[in-house]
């Protein structure tokens, strides 16, 4: 962490990646097992998609509130505050739990109705939403407890909690879907009780093993609004992040919805699904920026902050356009994991344009996504968000909609639109990034 910033992002990323991807395989066994119940069930699980992102990003999100705060501890070599940044980061994931709990049940069939999901597909998505809702405790606690450990350096043991959760869900799927005859319900429940398992590894070596850098101590816990405003004033932008995404969404399947019915949707998600797990080493590398450029700035040390994100960008754009020849090269033989049977077949034409037009703009994705964790590793998660909201809203939502609806382009519009708008936000992050880090080494100067 207070090394030579290429290597920290290098060592860290590593570790990181393997956990994302193992997170995020559990859409992809889910989407592979799901694909056997039909193409109603596809869609209904597609429509939960922006819902569960809300959840999803509501953890994670908190996790990286936690991994600014305890890193730049680290890096000012303030121990005791990493420890109270770690015991703060808990208890806000507990009360974050209760309350998403209790507003994602109320709410999530009036969203489902809203995105244009009915009939079969609206029962398909109830039945996945509901037990996932209830677990999301799971969710907050395995990504929050992450983030904890992200914050002090130790990428390892998070990755080996994960590779817990995705053998118990691998696992558990089939089992639950088809032996039990749970259906979409097994799918979520599976997921569930394996994020229950890598929650308990991490709370385990946190709380009762103690071997981590970070000592919590619950009894003598004392309330300080101050460290919880620190871990806050990043995790909560960082959350909306996923927010303003899970409303980008929305629009992308209420336009698609409109063009191409419970097909387009169908396809929309089997299609998204691997390229959320392409976005997953690209989040591992910006996530890793975020740590080595927290500990950077809390040692005040503007040369390693610079260095850690162009690292990360080059890392980025890399990995994005390896990712990126695979998925074009092999599109039609990805698109039929999720469409197998003679109900679905129809979807792997669709699946396959949609990933060699969509996934194009992955290798820029890289530089934006570094860019984007930057901002919340020197603790500004409020321009972390605004980009967010630039990039999915203002750009992308925007070109989806002028080629999808407006030019009459249909599905394929869709698609441009979608690698069009992130293409182009991601370069305008990039600039704005230098410049910022460029303020930063100007203020740290004048402060000597």
């Amino acid at each position: 962490m207070r090394g030579k910033p290429e290597t920290a992002v290098k060592k860290l990323a590593i570790p990181i990646m393997i956990s994302m991807l193992l997170t995020a395989s559990y859409n992809i066994i889910d989407g592979i097992w799901v694909a056997g119940l039909g193409q109603a069930a596809i869609a209904g699980i597609g429509f939960v998609t922006p819902i569960f992102m809300i959840l999803n990003g509501a953890s994670v999100g908190l996790g990286n509130g936690a991994t600014s705060s305890i890193s730049r501890c680290v890096g000012a070599k303030d121990h005791e505050g990493a420890n109270k940044s770690a015991a703060h980061a808990l208890l806000i994931l507990l009360i974050a739990s209760i309350i998403l709990t209790i507003v994602l049940l109320l709410i999530q069939e009036p969203l489902l109705r809203s995105y244009g999901a009915s009939g079969q597909s609206l029962a398909e998505g109830i039945k996945y939403g509901t037990p996932l809702f209830l677990g999301l405790f799971a969710f907050m606690f395995g990504n929050g407890g992450s983030g904890i450990l992200r914050g002090e350096g130790d990428m390892k043991r998070a990755m080996y909690a994960m590779i817990v959760s995705v053998a118990l869900n691998t696992l558990l799927d089939p089992i639950f879907i088809y032996i039990l005859g749970l259906g979409s319900a097994g799918a979520s429940l599976a997921t569930i009780v394996s994020s229950i398992g890598a929650a308990s590894v991490i709370l385990y070596w946190i709380l009762i093993k103690k071997d981590t850098y970070v000592k919590v101590d619950l009894k003598n816990f004392k309330y300080d609004s101050k460290i919880a405003r620190d871990i806050l004033k990043v995790g909560i932008p960082a959350s909306m992040d996923m927010l303003m995404m899970s409303i980008a969404v929305s629009f992308y399947l209420i336009f698609i919805s409109s063009i191409g019915g419970e097909f387009g949707i169908a396809a929309f998600t089997s299609g998204q699904r691997l390229y959320l797990f392409a976005i997953m080493p690209l989040t591992a590398i910006g996530s890793a920026v975020a740590a080595v450029s927290g500990s950077a700035f809390g040692a005040r040390n503007g040369d390693y902050l610079s260095r850690s994100h162009l690292y990360g960008v080059k890392f980025g754009i890399a990995f994005g356009t390896a990712v990126t020849i695979i998925l074009v090269a092999f599109a039609p033989q990805l698109s039929m994991l999720f469409a197998y049977t003679e109900d679905t077949a129809a979807l792997v034409p669709a699946i396959t344009q949609f990933l060699q037009i969509a996934c194009l703009c992955l290798p820029l994705t890289g530089a934006g996504m570094a860019s984007s964790f930057l901002y919340q590793g020197v603790g500004k998660g409020t321009t972390s968000l605004a980009w967010t909201i630039i990039r999915e809203i203002l750009f992308t939502v925007a070109a989806t909609y002028i080629l999808g609806i407006g030019l009459n382009w249909g599905l394929i519009g869709i698609w441009i639109g979608l690698a069009t708008g992130r293409i182009l936000a991601s370069i305008l992050n990039f600039i704005y990034a230098r410049y910022t880090i460029k303020k930063i080494r100007q203020d740290l100067d004048t402060s000597v």
